[in-house]
C-alpha cells in the first residue's frame, strides 16, 4: 500500500490482551453483590417486621432493586466478557451499559412504591415497635453494605466495568440511606415526632431518584459513544508524545469507552519518505505504551505524510 496515501496499522490483539480477562473478576463480584444483597435484604424486612416503621421498609424495598441491580449485572457482565466474534466485531462490552440503565429504571419504580407507602403513615402517624432491636438489625445490614459497596466501587473502577461500578456506587448510597434512616427514627423516638418516620421514607424515594437519574444519564452517554473526559484525553496524549521518535505530531484524536475497553483512534503525521515499515514500527510502539496504561484498548491509527495533513471529513471540527 502507498504510504503517501493511507498507512493503517491494525491494532494488535495481543497487546491488548496481554492481561487477564476481566470478565471473570466481574462475574465474580455481580455473583457477591447478588449473595450479599440477598441477604442485607433479609435483614431490612426483618428490621422493618420487628418496627413497622415505614422508613425501614423504604430502605427495605431498596435493597430489592440491589438485588434485581446485581442479577442484572451478572447477566450483563458474562455477556461483555464474550470475545468479539463475526456479527461483533468489536466485542459485546456495551451490554454493561443497559445494566445501568435498568438498574436506574428499578430505582425509580423504587421510590414511587415507597411514596405510596408513606402517604398512608403520613396521615396517621404512630409510634413504632421494638426500635431498639429493629435499629440493632439495621446497623448490622449496613454495616455488611458498607463493606460490599466499597469492594464493588474499587473493582468496578479496576476493571472499568460501568455495570459492577454502578451497582457499588447505588450500594453505598442505600447505606448512606440506611444511615439517615436510623438517625430520624432515633430522634423520632426520643421526641415522639412519629411524622418524621413517613417523612424520613419520602426523603429516601427523592434521594434515589436523583441516583437512578445519574446512572441513567451516564450509561446513555456510554452507549451514544462520548468520548473520554478531558484528563483521560489528556494522560493519552501525554503517552503519546514521548514515543513519536521521528513521527512529527498526532492529532484528530478520538476516543470512547464501552464497559472496560477503551477505544482510541488518531492520526499520525509522518515524513513523506518514511517507509511504511518504519511507520509501522512507530505504531507497534503507540499501541504498546496504550495498552500498558489504560489496560483492554483498541487502537487505530491513520498514518499520512506530512504536508498531506487534512481534517478528516466525517470529524467535525477534529481534534489537533
Amino acid at each position: 500500500m502507498d504510504a503517501r496515501l493511507h498507512s493503517p496499522c491494525p491494532p494488535e490483539p495481543a497487546a491488548g490482551l496481554a492481561r487477564p480477562a476481566p470478565g471473570r473478576r466481574a462475574s465474580r463480584a455481580a455473583w457477591t453483590s447478588l449473595a450479599v444483597g440477598a441477604a442485607v435484604l433479609g435483614l431490612k424486612f426483618l428490621s422493618w417486621h420487628l418496627t413497622g416503621s415505614v422508613a425501614l421498609y423504604s430502605d427495605a424495598l431498596e435493597s430489592i432493586v440491589n438485588v434485581a441491580a446485581a442479577s442484572f449485572a451478572l447477566f450483563a457482565v458474562r455477556v461483555a466478557a464474550r470475545p468479539a466474534d463475526e456479527e461483533h466485531p468489536f466485542g459485546h462490552s456495551k451490554a454493561e451499559y443497559f445494566s445501568a440503565v435498568v438498574e436506574g429504571a428499578l430505582i425509580l419504580v423504587a421510590a414511587i412504591s415507597i411514596v405510596a407507602s408513606a402517604l398512608g403513615r403520613l396521615l396517621h402517624p404512630g409510634p413504632l415497635e421494638s426500635v431498639g432491636l429493629g435499629a440493632l438489625v439495621a446497623i448490622v445490614a449496613s454495616a455488611v453494605n458498607g463493606l460490599l459497596a466499597a469492594w464493588l466501587v474499587r473493582v468496578g473502577r479496576e476493571l472499568r466495568s460501568p455495570a459492577i461500578e454502578a451497582d457499588g456506587l447505588h450500594v453505598y448510597t442505600d447505606v448512606a440511606t440506611s444511615i439517615g434512616v436510623l438517625a430520624g427514627i432515633g430522634i423520632a423516638t426520643a421526641t415522639g415526632w412519629w411524622i418524621l418516620d413517613p417523612l424520613l421514607a419520602i426523603g429516601v424515594a427523592l434521594n434515589i431518584v436523583r441516583v437512578g437519574w445519574r446512572l441513567v444519564r451516564e450509561s446513555v452517554g456510554g452507549l451514544m459513544d462520548e468520548a473520554l473526559p478531558p484528563a483521560e484525553k489528556e494522560r493519552i496524549r501525554a503517552i503519546l508524545q514521548p514515543r513519536l521518535q521521528s513521527a512529527q505530531q498526532v492529532h484528530q484524536l478520538l476516543t470512547r469507552r464501552a464497559g472496560h475497553r477503551t477505544f482510541v483512534q488518531f492520526h499520525l503525521v509522518v515524513p513523506a519518505t518514511m517507509t511504511v515499515q518504519d511507520a509501522h514500527e512507530i505504531c507497534e510502539d503507540l499501541e504498546r505504551a496504550l495498552a500498558t496504561e489504560l489496560g483492554e484498548v483498541q487502537v487505530s491509527i491513520h498514518v499520512e505524510p506530512e504536508g498531506e495533513a487534512v481534517p478528516s471529513p466525517f470529524v467535525a471540527g477534529g481534534d489537533a
